[in-house]
């Protein structure tokens, strides 16, 4: 993927991560937009000189517009990227975690459709472009904390096999961003662990510049989740994973 020449929206792109590859994008010499729904947030990146854009993927005529405004001010869009997204605790043995599960399929998963629907004919028209959707390691090494953030997210990896397979021949790509637990929004804080923002994002920038561009991008951190079945792993992982159900207020003791 050229870096330095592409025409792009970053839908959840107000903050963390796709705040950062927005500024990366822009300053490589590509064309950058972003859309959220933090006013505040929008009206600061404005001031860098960076399209911004009202859109809540949860509803679908909020998406339509941005759709509509976006092209009209960048008719050459030719790479959208998914970012949206949301990460809530859950405890299973409480029904009242299905509103949390509820929040997040509308989020993670429908919305990421939502926002691919709405941009499919134009860059199928253009013959050329690509879709770059966000998954997670937690999709492919579950976190039991966040069991539907878990399920969303392994949900868009599946989704974005099919969408690339369909859009096979038509110039359309489908690139799979799968970031480990990055230090974001204080992220560093509650994961000593987490990789810095300034260092994925600059993996996520050399891969994304491969020629031809992976499929799936994956940073060094983030491959002992994404095989961690085909290692061997997997069993293990899980349960020491499943050692932080602590951090549900129904479990602590």
């Amino acid at each position: 993927m050229d870096l330095s020449d592409r025409t792009l929206f970053i839908v959840g792109g107000t903050s963390g991560i796709g705040r950062e590859l927005a500024r990366r994008f822009a300053a490589e010499g590509s064309t950058v937009a972003v859309g959220g729904r933090s006013a505040q947030a929008l009206a600061g990146l404005s001031d860098e000189g960076i399209g911004a854009f009202d859109i809540d993927v949860t509803d679908g005529d909020s998406v339509a517009r941005a759709r509509d405004a976006v092209l009209a001010r960048y008719p050459r869009l030719d790479t959208v990227v998914i970012m949206s997204g949301v990460m809530l605790l859950e405890d299973l043995r409480d029904p009242a975690h299905f509103e949390a599960a509820r929040m997040t399929i509308d989020t993670n998963l429908i919305g990421t459709i939502r926002t691919i629907d709405a941009f499919t004919p134009h860059l199928v028209a253009r013959g050329v472009g690509t879709f770059v959707t966000v998954t997670s390691g937690i999709a492919f090494l579950p976190f039991p904390p966040m069991p539907t953030y878990a399920a969303s997210k392994a949900a868009v990896h599946a989704y974005s096999e099919a969408l690339r397979a369909q859009l096979d021949g038509t110039g359309v790509g489908v690139v799979e961003l799968v970031p480990p637990a990055v230090a974001t929004a204080g992220q560093e804080k509650v994961n000593p662990q987490a990789l810095p923002l300034d260092g994925f994002a600059t993996e996520v920038m050399e891969l994304l510049a491969q020629d031809p561009t992976p499929d799936e991008i994956l940073v060094e951190r983030v491959l002992t989740h994404r095989w961690a079945e085909r290692d061997g792993t997997y069993d293990d992982l899980v349960a020491k994973r499943s050692q932080a159900l602590t951090m549900l207020p129904g479990r602590r003791s």
